[in-house]
């Protein structure tokens, strides 16, 4: 069903992705550990209720998530060592959903499996140095870098 200008399952992976972006700065993780410590079950029901989480405060909904996976303060600072203008958490989000949604169709893969993939993969690293322009990146290349398991 459309919503919009995308498909709304589209912007519910949107939010999904932002979520994950906006825990980790909080807590100081990269974006792999709070996928990995939210765990597929929690993604799953972020990204079904998105649209009613989309429309909560984003840090009572992630300090939600914060406490009900417990997931500690970590020492990953993207933000904090960052030099150039931070990317906000939605910007982020819009880079990492267009790759999930990439990887997802190609290898036929529910979209949190891809999600987990994707936030696993070496290129979550660098999507995530902020100091590199990778998240600027035009979303073939970053597909094609994922694909290659390699920066080309």
């Amino acid at each position: 069903m459309e919503n919009g200008r995308e498909a709304r399952k589209d912007n519910d992976l949107f939010f999904t992705c932002a979520l994950i972006d906006y825990i980790a700065r909080k807590t100081k993780n990269t974006r792999a550990d709070v996928v990995d410590a939210l765990g597929k079950k929690r993604l799953d029901k972020i990204y079904d209720l998105a649209d009613i989480y989309h429309s909560d405060n984003i840090d009572r909904v992630s300090e939600d998530f914060i406490k009900e996976a417990q997931i500690k303060q970590g020492n990953f600072d993207n933000v904090g060592e960052c030099q150039y203008a931070i990317p906000t958490h939605w910007d982020i989000g819009k880079v990492y959903k267009r790759l999930i949604k990439q990887v997802s169709e190609k290898e036929k893969i529910e979209v949190i499996d891809a999600l987990i993939r994707v936030y696993n993969s070496f290129l979550s690293e660098k999507i995530d140095d902020y100091n590199s322009s990778v998240y600027y990146e035009n979303p073939s290349y970053l597909f094609e870098c994922y694909e290659e398991n390699k920066i080309l």
